[in-house]
């Protein structure tokens, strides 16, 4: 058979009767993938696919690994299963490891037996590099890269005291957290003089590496390890080439990754100088009939570390395999015929800190850049431009990562900025992104927002619909809003009704759900959702985390019952679950109620006593409170036992609900005071500490205009005058600073509180989900003055049912804290260790270590052939922006 004739049979269309074998050699991410991708096309119906994993268990999300020490249960990772497979026509065989290609007779070799193909696909993604150092394979010395990997963790951690992590990249600092959760004394050690040497910069490497040991994990960079050998205080004694040594009871090899490719080498296939298995835009290998996708395999001597990739090689061989036979697609989207390499931006959180690097993120030769550096918040944000300052090519964003989804946009677009690129790290996320077609809002999968759009043309009008058919958003699920945004703006551009339903559970908007909770007398969420919930919504995920938390909130409003009885307490988020406020570091924060600021001796020397006895750190906030960070969670109950025995009561810092009413000293003491602000701001806070709302609520009282207490800037301020109180509403100091409006004057006391009673109950009847009352009153229709209308003059015949509403919610206020403290099954959860008696003693920490950890003082910000603009900020906030581009700020 001459080559024509071998071409001719390749490209013939499949006999019906006998289909092609199409072996998928491994089971991770990408194979997964690429089995969906399959299955969606319908190639079932012309192939008999056979997938030969060799784990025991099925497809998991390896990117969440670190999940598994969260739950122990391996379920939650889960991606897929035999039955699944099974019942979309394709053949999962678990424990089966291919060891050599026969590339002459189409077989594979296991040891169960052989497999024949007719067209085979190498996804056999890589392992771990562990580094040739003299010990490496002592007892204890394992690699962080599979559920059994993390099992042999686990088994190691019992007994041990002590861990370190080799390698300070992605991979490395997911597995340093992994041993953090198991109560390790945890150390990251990079041979770098930086973490994530491959993504940041020097500065943003220090800021994360200042960062994570501030959260306890102790990082030690420019080491190179020289031999493991027998510890004195530790099982393993790691001696570096500076003549320093560091001593553990485990150690977890995670100094990269190595392309998978064995097999390969055992058929004759084509490897790379440096391992990967080579292919060419098609993601064929030099063997006709074999493809590589994922990890393992190589292209233009490059290899992608991240499943992005992979799921654009996966569906440029779907396509392959298409076009081969002549078999029509069945979607427009997620067709690529060739792969021309990939985007390798990358958002993540690391041991709580949130990272992002976009295109050159370390910068190149010739570059401008723009440059901000926080040093009192710890963030620190870089662009780097072309050599004309006009071009997007690169950005680092560590601590705060708000801009990633638009910058991403800029740089994957490739056109000129509209605007100086400093407005890029200052402008407004609450505004929504302007897009083009195509502009790629799910990078998981390579989605544009043609695609998109297309889609919603089309008839899909749902996230959950658009999950289906593009994929976009199934990913990690970080561009869900954009992807909705794009939703909204194409149904409006066809002037078709916005979808104003909350969540893919319930069309309903949560002034809508308010209401048939209401009227209905709803109190649970099961009953919510079996009355209401979309038809076809899911049996098997009952709720979601924006659906849930939403009509928690929903029922304490109507209600006010304890937010932890048994049919409300999975709704809750993690502030609420626990009743306190979650900060970075995994600690939590304990903020006990001082009404109107006012406080007596005897409660200030308690709180001192406590915060010594616990080695908290305190400061006094700015609603007048003394809040006392770093509280473990197994230290809580007894924390608040201690408080609730000297006076205090919770001070909801963990919910959306009423914060703090801020007093000045009024009439009491001040000259100029003309009306008792004091007394004022107590009795409000006194009555409205039990409201939860769609939000959080701030208060203020000042005792004369000259304004101490900054009522304007607070949802609800009160300014008094020689004729009464002045009423302000909606004002907000936060991220979008708002003036309150003056709603009435020259009111009562009784007035006043009537008119507060209906504003608040109006709002939390009316707003959107987590919408604050400076961006609710610019909602209503009417403003201000629809405002008044309802309130004052009752114009929807209302009020005497918000005041009722308001009245039942104040009668039934309860200490959250007091009445949990009595409630074993509540208090178990506070438990952090499985043993408790072999719980260790709380780790000595001065006032002042803790100062130094969460406030490390930076060096300040390199000028080099830059120009240091004027600080970006108020007070003591440092803010250094350097702009090549002399754009002022």
């Amino acid at each position: 058979m001459n080559k024509l004739e071998q071409e001719t049979k390749k490209k013939t269309i499949p006999n019906q009767d006998v289909k092609q074998k199409l072996v998928i050699v491994g089971n991770g991410m990408v194979g997964h993938y690429f089995i969906e991708q399959l299955c969606e096309q319908k190639l079932t119906e012309h192939f008999d696919i056979q997938v030969l994993g060799e784990e025991h268990i099925a497809a998991y999300d390896r990117v969440q690994l670190s999940k598994y020490f969260e739950t122990g249960n391996v379920k939650s990772l889960m991606l897929a299963s035999e039955q699944a497979y099974a019942e979309q026509g394709v053949s999962l065989l678990l424990g089966h490891k291919v060891t050599q290609i026969d590339i002459d007779n189409n077989l594979l070799h296991t040891e169960q037996g052989c497999f024949a193909y007719d067209k085979l696909v190498l996804a056999t993604g890589s392992y771990p590099f562990v580094p040739p150092i003299p010990g490496k394979d002592r007892q204890g010395c394992l690699v962080y890269r599979t559920i059994d990997d993390l099992e042999a963790i686990s088994q190691a951690a019992t007994g041990a005291k002590s861990g370190v992590v080799i390698g300070g990249g992605l991979l490395g600092l997911e597995a340093a957290n992994a041993l953090k959760s198991l109560n390790l004394d945890t150390h990251v050690v990079e041979f770098a003089p930086q973490l994530m040497s491959v993504q940041l910069n020097d500065k943003a490497g220090l800021l994360l590496k200042q960062k994570i040991e501030a959260l306890g994990v102790t990082v030690h960079v420019s080491k190179a390890t020289t031999e493991i050998v027998d510890g004195e205080t530790a099982k393993h004694r790691m001696n570096f080439s500076d003549g320093s040594y560091l001593e553990a009871d485990m150690l977890v090899f995670s100094a990269g990754i190595r392309p998978q490719d064995e097999l390969a080498r055992s058929g004759g296939i084509d490897i790379g100088t440096r391992g990967g298995i080579v292919i060419d835009n098609h993601c064929q290998t030099s063997v006709d009939n074999i493809y590589a996708i994922g990890e393992c395999a190589l292209w233009q001597q490059k290899i992608f570390g991240l499943v992005a990739p992979g799921y654009q090689m996966a569906n440029v061989v779907v396509s392959a395999l298409q076009e081969d036979y002549h078999i029509s697609k069945t979607s427009i989207t997620q067709s690529q015929k060739q792969f021309t390499g990939a985007d390798m931006s990358t958002k993540l959180k690391l041991l709580g800190v949130d990272v992002a690097a976009i295109g050159e993120s370390r910068g190149f030769e010739g570059a401008q850049y723009v440059e901000l550096n926080d040093e009192q918040s710890g963030v620190y944000k870089k662009l780097w431009l072309d050599e004309t300052g006009m071009y997007l090519k690169g950005a680092v964003l560590v601590g705060d990562v708000e801009e990633y989804s638009a910058l991403l946009n800029i740089y994957l677009s490739a056109e000129p900025l509209l605007a100086p690129a400093v407005t890029l790290l200052v402008a407004d996320n609450e505004m929504p992104q302007v897009l083009n077609d195509k502009a790629i809002v799910c990078s998981c999968h390579q989605v544009t927002k043609a695609e998109i759009v297309a889609q919603v043309v089309d008839g899909k009008h749902t996230i959950a619909d658009i999950k289906v058919c593009t994929k976009a958003a199934s990913g990690c699920g970080g561009c869900a809003s954009l992807v909705q945004q794009v939703i909204d703006e194409t149904l409006l551009e066809q002037g078709q009704e916005v979808e104003k339903g909350i969540c893919c559970h319930f069309e309903y908007d949560r002034q809508s759900l308010f209401h048939l909770c209401q009227v209905e007398s709803i109190k649970d969420f099961n009953e919510l959702y079996q009355r209401h919930a979309r038809s076809g919504a899911s049996s098997l995920a009952i709720g979601c985390e924006i659906c849930k938390p939403l009509a928690a909130s929903i029922f304490a409003t109507l209600e006010n019952e304890y937010v932890l009885l048994e049919q409300h307490v999975a709704l809750q988020d993690t502030n609420d679950a626990y009743l306190g406020n979650l900060q970075k570091d995994g600690s939590y924060s304990v903020v006990p109620r001082i009404a109107g600021g006012e406080i007596t001796p005897d409660k200030l020397i308690a709180i001192g006593h406590i915060a010594k006895r616990y080695d908290l750190y305190t400061k006094i906030t700015g609603g007048q409170r003394i809040d006392m960070f770093g509280a473990q969670l197994s230290s809580l109950p007894q924390i608040w036992t201690d408080l609730i025995d000297a006076g205090f009561e919770t001070g909801h810092a963990y919910g959306k609900s009423l914060r703090t009413v801020k007093s000045c000293v009024g009439s009491t003491w001040c000259r100029y005071g003309v009306q008792d602000s004091v007394s004022l701001a107590i009795a409000l806070e006194n009555r409205y500490k039990g409201l939860r709302a769609p939000h959080k609520i701030k208060m203020a009282v000042s005792g004369c205009t000259r304004e101490c207490a900054e009522a304007q800037s607070k949802d609800i301020g009160v300014i008094a005058s020689d004729k009464g109180w002045n009423l302000y509403v909606c004002g907000n100091g936060g991220m979008r600073p708002r003036h309150g409006e003056l709603f009435a004057t020259d009111l009562s006391t009784e007035q006043l509180v009537s008119y507060i009673d209906r504003i608040l109950m109006f709002y939390s009847k009316t707003a959107a989900r987590l919408q604050r009352t400076s961006v609710w009153i610019e909602s209503l229709a009417g403003g201000l003055e629809y405002l008044q209308a309802v309130v004052i003059d009752d114009s929807l015949d209302i009020v005497d049912e918000l005041e009722t509403q308001m009245q039942k919610i104040v009668s039934h206020y309860q200490c959250e804290w007091k009445t949990s403290l009595t409630d074993e099954q509540f208090l178990s959860r506070f438990n952090e260790y499985v043993n408790p008696e072999a719980a260790p003693e709380s780790e000595e920490r001065s006032y002042q270590y803790q100062r130094e950890q969460k406030f490390p003082i930076q060096s300040q910000v390199d000028t080099f052939h830059a120009i240091s603009k004027p600080q970006y900020g108020a007070g003591d906030i440092a803010i250094n922006i350097i702009d090549e581009q002399e754009v002022m700020v």
